[in-house]
């Protein structure tokens, strides 16, 4: 179970980041953290090995990895710059990566073409959608109209034969 987190740079021990810690498990968790400390800088000044990666204090152990191995497997591979074939092979890898950019950037102004699509779709079908509700208050307007107007009508020359009927009598 990790107690405690701290990265710091190997080349000078400065602590770059802490992790939140649980106090209340460790009991002396500011004697172990300068014990890390004190460690990082044996690191920087070439006093502890590297490469061993572990350090025993007390009941716990330190584990430390060092990320230097593609570092200098990087390094060593283009150490002979003169060389044609070192510079050849760094042209070629510099052609991938230029490849690569050119193509996430087409990709990218794809997206935004297609966004633009979507956008003018989506102001066409707004549009189109508040004709049609005013097209659809006007049907319900005339189908309302259509169905009672036969009774009105009919309300109306009952009421107009009474009104004439009371007049005359």
């Amino acid at each position: 179970m990790v107690k405690m987190t701290l990265i710091a740079r190997v080349t000078d021990g400065l602590p770059l980041a802490e992790g939140l810690d649980d106090s209340r498990d460790l009991i002396d968790a500011e004697m172990y953290k300068q014990q890390v400390k004190a460690l990082f800088k044996n690191l920087s000044k070439g006093q502890n090995e590297a490469s061993r990666m572990s350090v025993e204090t007390g009941p716990y152990v330190f584990q430390y990895p060092c990320p230097d191995t593609f570092i200098k497997k990087t390094k060593k591979l283009y150490q002979d710059t003169h060389t044609q074939r070192n510079i050849a092979k760094l042209n070629d890898e510099l052609y991938e990566v230029h490849q690569i950019m050119t193509r996430n950037v087409q990709e990218v102004l794809g997206f935004g073409e297609k966004l633009d699509q979507v956008s003018q779709m989506s102001s066409r079908l707004t549009s189109e959608s508040r004709i049609y509700a005013d097209k659809a208050r006007d049907l319900n307007r005339q189908a309302l109209i259509w169905k009672w107007a036969p009774v009105a009508i009919v309300l109306g020359v009952v009421f107009l034969l009474f009104w004439v009927k009371a007049k005359l009598w």
